[in-house]
């Protein structure tokens, strides 16, 4: 397997799970968020929810690199 092919295929499936892991997250998903009256307050994360944020991050960082190395290495 080349190194395009490879970077091709983590590109894929690394957008595919950053899209999954960001519909996941449920932050400020009430209706009243839409029209400015949230009232909700700052909590932290904790738990499955802080893993879940994280995962989301390191998805994230990998697509971008994968973007980044499909651009330098020439096809």
């Amino acid at each position: 397997m080349q190194i395009g092919n490879f970077l091709e295929v983590t590109t894929f499936i690394s957008a595919i799970l950053t899209i999954i892991l960001i519909l996941l997250q449920q932050r400020g998903a009430s209706l009243g968020a839409g029209f400015g009256s949230s009232g909700e307050l700052y909590t932290t994360r904790r738990g499955l929810e802080k893993s879940l944020f994280v995962t989301t991050i390191v998805f994230a960082v990998i697509f971008v690199l994968s973007i980044i190395g499909l651009l330098v290495i020439p096809s």
